[in-house]
């Protein structure tokens, strides 16, 4: 979540409501203006509470700066610390303006909570909103930033149900984010894509890549090899396991040495398309699938030529190995 980009964006929105009929070339001046300033257009407490929340992430970022100086319980205490400052701060957010959904989601998260305690907050939060999924069908809601934070709550909720093992649960909710988002911008059909490859449901699983364009990345290429090896097609689950280490950079060494991931405050960081990060989080959210799936580590390192693409990228990049 870039809360820097959705303050401007707000501002924005909020002003151009304000000053009633205002054509599109209008409106891209006025989010220039207010991109160059955006302090002079915080005119409500809803803003300023996003301010607060900037703030927030951005001591919370800053933080993260001497992590790998660290000795294993330096970095637990260093990690606490930062998670509780971040809750302070959605607090301070949430002093000027209660209804802020994204602190409350992201002082949830900051929680670190089981999946069972943290899916029983999140619905708790969510019965107290409008589900962004009751919108019609065939709308975007993406597209108007007031509808963001009930998306980013509904994308949360579905990986939580993954996480938790509710996984039809979890397809069904990324289909309703789907459904009224269909840019996806929030990737729940990264989330649908493992969860239907646990369910070794093929024809669900091929219906949501055909519907993305069969565009690959490291989601839909581990859950191909991963489903085809549940359903015991070892030809395809080969072909698969290499097209994943061919699309992304290191993916072998990801799957071979997965690494701790951070919570996801509220949404996936960013990363590079087809890059070793992407690929990190890829293994990081089907790791308690692939705990379920016996051997398959095992089979995967044996394959011909995966162990040795691990441990080049390693000795290419200086990783452990």
């Amino acid at each position: 979540m870039n809360v820097h980009e959705e303050l401007i964006q707000r501002c924005a929105a909020r002003r151009r409501k304000a000053l009633g009929d205002l054509s599109d070339q209008g409106f891209a001046e006025l989010l220039l203006a207010v991109r160059e300033n955006p302090s002079a257009f915080v005119d409500s407490p809803a803003e300023e509470a996003y301010v607060e929340l900037e703030r927030a992430f951005s001591a919370y970022d800053a933080s993260l700066n001497n992590d790998d100086l660290l000795e294993d319980d330096e970095y637990q205490k260093a990690r606490q610390k930062r998670l509780a400052n971040l809750q302070a701060g959605c607090a301070r957010a949430l002093a000027l303006d209660e209804k802020c959904l994204d602190a409350q989601l992201v002082g949830i998260l900051a929680a670190d909570l089981d999946p069972d305690s943290l899916l029983e907050q999140l619905l708790s939060l969510h019965d107290g909103t409008d589900a962004a999924s009751d919108a019609p069908v065939g709308c975007d809601l993406w597209a108007n930033v007031f509808s963001r934070p009930k998306l980013r709550l509904e994308a949360a909720i579905s990986r939580t149900l993954l996480d938790g093992a509710r996984y039809r649960l979890a397809a069904q909710a990324c289909e309703r984010v789907i459904a009224v988002a269909p840019t996806d911008e929030l990737g729940c059909r990264h989330t649908e894509a493992i969860a239907l490859a646990r369910l070794e449901d093929e024809e669900g699983f091929d219906q949501l890549d055909a519907r993305f364009g069969r565009h690959d990345n490291a989601w839909t290429s581990l859950s191909r090899c991963v489903l085809m090896y549940k359903l015991g097609r070892m030809s395809a689950a080969r072909r698969a396991l290499a097209g994943f280490d061919r699309l992304c950079q290191g993916g072998s060494y990801a799957l071979m040495r997965p690494v701790f991931v951070e919570v996801y405050l509220p949404d996936r960081p960013p990363v590079a398309v087809n890059s070793l990060e992407e690929a990190t989080l890829a293994v990081h959210e089907m790791e308690p699938t692939i705990a379920d799936v016996p051997d398959f580590i095992n089979w995967a390192a044996a394959q011909p030529g995966i162990s040795a693409s691990a441990e080049a990228f390693a000795q290419r990049n200086d990783l452990d190995w």
